[in-house]
């Protein structure tokens, strides 16, 4: 298994960089009252940030929407998925808690202001990618039947031609959805080794104790960069 970003992502966004969590044998399907807190107490503090401010306008916001501008992406007609997350925080509308495994990535997400996603990789038999997207690649919107045809050219994560995530840290996949019968995740965390590289790191460090306090699962850690663009584990 692997993940790999490709170098044409680096020619677009020279400073991304990636945080990586694996964990495996997690048992979702139980409740963990710790980690329904972590979230509430994600939710309030970033109520308490944004209240009365436009999240677009912070300054940890903002490298990410000129990284989509960037990329071709318009940041105000696709958000990256940090701003839409304090966005609806600070219209008042919380979030929902969804099960554990989502639930311990939103609250770490929170408390760093960073994207990160959650990727079943039950069905994935060689791994997962940040490349561009090209002809014959499918993305199945949640909630969704039909699948929709990417143009060539956008930057995504995928796993072969399944793409995981759109707009690079736009909107998952109905495929990767983490349910309570998944046990094997695999979590990128997003940013900029020139602007929060550190946070990066440590949301990562954060989020592997948790798991292995929480769920008592094997984990594997990782961090990529234009350097060091890929990383295997059996």
């Amino acid at each position: 298994m692997h993940f790999k970003v490709e170098q044409e992502i680096f020619e677009k966004l020279p400073n991304a960089c990636f945080g990586v969590v694996v964990a495996k044998g997690i048992d979702n399907t139980k409740d963990y009252p710790q980690i329904y807190d972590w979230l509430e107490e994600g939710i309030q503090t970033a109520a308490q940030r944004f209240e009365g401010k436009k999240v677009k306008e912070e300054g940890a916001i903002l490298p990410y929407r000129e990284a989509f501008r960037a990329l071709g992406i318009n940041p105000n007609k696709y958000m990256c998925s940090i701003e839409a997350l304090f966005t609806r925080i600070a219209k008042g509308k919380g979030m929902p808690h969804i099960n554990p495994v989502v639930d311990l990535g939103n609250a770490v997400s929170l408390k760093y202001t960073l994207p990160m996603g959650a990727h079943d990789l039950k069905d994935v038999t060689e791994g997962i990618s940040v490349r561009m997207s090209h002809a014959g690649d499918t993305f199945l919107p949640f909630g969704g039947t039909e699948e929709e045809i990417l143009d060539d050219g956008e930057v995504v994560y995928a796993a072969g031609s399944q793409i995981r995530t759109r707009r690079w840290t736009w909107r998952q996949s109905q495929h990767g959805e983490i349910e309570p019968e998944t046990s094997y995740v695999f979590f990128p965390v997003d940013g900029f080794t020139d602007f929060n590289k550190a946070e990066v790191l440590a949301a990562r460090d954060e989020l592997e104790q948790k798991l292995k306090d929480v769920f008592g699962c094997e984990t594997l850690v990782g961090f990529l960069d234009a350097e060091h663009p890929e990383m295997v584990w059996e």
